[in-house]
């Protein structure tokens, strides 16, 4: 799919009667001291398609409750100002009432399932609008058809995915025909492909120009097309702008990059490049524009020298993969890079072994099914110590499920996985925990106390630590989290993206040699994101080993020296990043896409030392 370029969609029309009108808006939930968001005012109007950007705990998803009325009639919270939906008082009118003007499509989409079949779920919504049985067939018919799940339409919400469940949720918001759509991270879940046939059915859905979108979104990547607008929280919630694609996202990059919220990889990359005297005026967007101006700017402008093509080179250290294909699963295909030998383990850093070692994770023939269902099918998989592995594919491919089993949170069969020698289908919790730390997708799916220090303490009280260890531990692992301040507060009262930290706190305490992690950046903001993944990094770089569930692949890029790809329950691909990512074949069966630094830079002959580089952090001048 081809997006159209930024600011050339749908025109906002600010003289047209607001389709939902937010005044002096400030929240304040049950048992806090402290409005966030603090003070937001703005309108929407049919044809806009607003973009509301904040870093994380800026209530950028309180504020989406707070827009049907799930705030303050349904969570126990103060409302200040006002909030009309088509002229009427969220205040004063029901979430029926309202649902009739403004559709919802939440961060966890597993909050909104309530049927047992898909069609029943899309059709719930219009059903109890009251609408005739043919209107709500031809709604539902028409919503599942947009997100690709029309075939499965008599399948139980439970079979699909974690990213079919999002799309599900994105088809009850559009059979509901509401004037205004609020979507809360609605790609944040999907394969790359998938994320293209979303914004595509979006776009169809907002063409005609009656209809408005208000869309939270950390992919810039895939949204910047879309979007017509921008809004932006800071960090107490207060709007600090409010303009076009161009105006807030080109002219105040450098700004919102300090702020901490997403930008669009292109942009991030030209920021840096800036750094280093190349004269990236105006600030590129997309790949395509990024590639643009660098071609246009001949090498002898730059202040500085292009980096040296040797040190360019992939943008991931030299590693020896296996590549596997279906039907040849034994066999490895020969590396680029030079072989030195193929005993060692992948990956490398202070706590990486040698030799002949033995893998810490070893999957030998593993098949899983559930609820009759076959999830993964002979999957044989070794993970040496200390190494940072992606797991990719489409929505439904099984990683998650592999994942899970490698964890023990889906028990495999007895002598199928074993993660430092353990037996994971006869272990213990207990000694789970010790050898394999877990993050969840959805953060809430973890969360067993009643406070953020309880969350944390809970693992450290296990092991057998007095009072005053857990204190200090806790306190460090909170401190770290950016959450010290947070630690009396009820799990679920956090922000999304301070769950996440949470969950991945909670996991970090038992200290476990290995850590795996399912979307790790789920409900980040760039900067808690960036902080992550460099934390991630360091407990790399000091031994631990790394698996991550991502759809992200230009994380993948940045931090992963290896990708393993899932295609309907089977390992299809296994290699040093580069080489997956080099395999446009590999690429399309798994649903993904090439990073967009890659997409960007790859070929670049008027700057051959760019040409190279896959990873932000490879990129010349300086640290955005």
């Amino acid at each position: 799919m081809t997006l159209p370029a930024p600011d050339a969609g749908h025109a906002h029309d600010a003289s047209a009667a607001p389709l939902l009108r937010l005044h002096e808006v400030g929240i304040m939930h049950e048992g806090e001291d402290t409005r966030v968001p603090a003070h937001v005012s703005f309108t929407v109007t049919a044809g806009d398609v607003v973009l509301l950007l904040g870093p994380s705990g800026s209530g950028k998803s309180t504020l989406s409750l707070a827009m049907n009325g799930l705030i303050p009639h349904a969570i126990p919270a103060t409302l200040d100002g006002r909030i009309e939906v088509g002229g009427r008082d969220t205040a004063t009118h029901t979430v029926a009432q309202l649902s009739t003007g403004v559709g919802m499509v939440f961060q966890d989409p597993d909050a909104q399932l309530v049927t047992g079949t898909l069609l029943d779920e899309v059709a719930f919504g219009p059903e109890n609008l009251r609408l005739p049985v043919e209107t709500v067939l031809r709604r539902s018919e028409d919503a599942l058809r947009r997100v690709g799940l029309w075939e499965r339409r008599g399948e139980n919400p439970d079979r699909l995915s974690g990213g079919g469940r999002q799309r599900l949720a994105i088809a009850c918001a559009l059979a509901m025909g509401s004037p205004v759509l609020v979507l809360d991270e609605p790609t944040a879940n999907l394969d790359p492909a998938g994320i293209e046939d979303v914004y595509a059915a979006l776009d169809d859905l907002v063409a005609a120009g009656d209809r408005a979108i208000v869309l939270i979104e950390h992919n810039l990547d895939a949204a910047i097309g879309f979007v017509n607008r921008v809004v932006v929280l800071d960090h107490d919630g207060v709007v600090i702008a409010d303009g076009g694609v161009d105006d807030i996202l080109r002219g105040r990059a450098g700004e919102l990059h300090e702020l901490g919220v997403w930008l669009p990889v292109s942009t991030l990359a030209a920021l840096r490049l800036r750094g280093a005297g190349y004269a990236l005026d105006p600030l590129p967007l997309t790949p395509d524009e990024l590639r643009d101006a660098l071609a246009r700017e001949a090498p002898g402008q730059t202040s500085s020298p292009d980096p040296a093509p040797a040190a360019a080179a992939t943008g991931t250290a030299p590693r020896e993969g296996r590549r596997y294909r279906e039907g040849r699963t034994d066999t490895p295909l020969q590396s680029p890079t030079p072989a030195i030998s193929p005993t060692l383990p992948r990956g490398a850093g202070a706590g990486r072994a040698a030799g002949l070692e033995a893998p810490l994770i070893d999957i030998r023939h593993l098949s899983l099914r559930r609820k009759k269902t076959t999830v993964l099918q002979d999957v044989s998989l070794e993970v040496a110590r200390g190494e940072f592995v992606a797991i990719v594919g489409a929505n439904g491919a099984g990683k998650t499920t592999l994942l899970q089993s490698m964890a023990g949170v889906l028990r495999p069969p007895k002598g199928a996985v074993h993660v430092g020698g353990m037996d994971v289908a006869r272990a213990d919790d207990r000694q789970l925990s010790a050898h394999i730390g877990f993050v969840f997708q959805n953060p809430e799916h973890q969360f067993i106390a009643h406070t953020v220090f309880d969350e944390v303490a809970h693992g450290l009280r296990r092991q057998g630590l007095d009072d005053e260890q857990v204190r200090g531990r806790a306190g460090a692992i909170l401190a770290r989290f950016g959450l010290a301040d947070r630690q009396h507060v009820h799990p679920y009262l956090l922000s999304g993206g301070q769950k996440r930290r949470l969950s991945v706190g909670t996991a970090l305490v038992a200290g476990a040699p290995v850590l795996a992690l399912d979307e790790p950046t789920f409900g980040q903001d760039h900067a808690r994101a960036e902080e992550l993944l460099t934390l991630l990094s360091e407990l790399n770089d000091e031994g631990t080993t790394i698996i991550v569930v991502t759809h992200d692949m230009q994380l993948v890029a940045d931090h992963a020296r290896r990708v393993v790809v899932v295609d309907d329950g089977r390992i299809v691909g296994d290699g040093p990043t580069a080489e997956v990512f080099a395999d446009a074949e590999l690429l399309a069966r798994g649903a993904l896409r090439t990073p967009p630094l890659t997409s960007a830079l790859s070929g670049l002959t008027e700057h051959p030392g760019l040409a190279g580089i896959a990873r932000l952090s490879d990129l010349p001048g300086g640290t955005a």
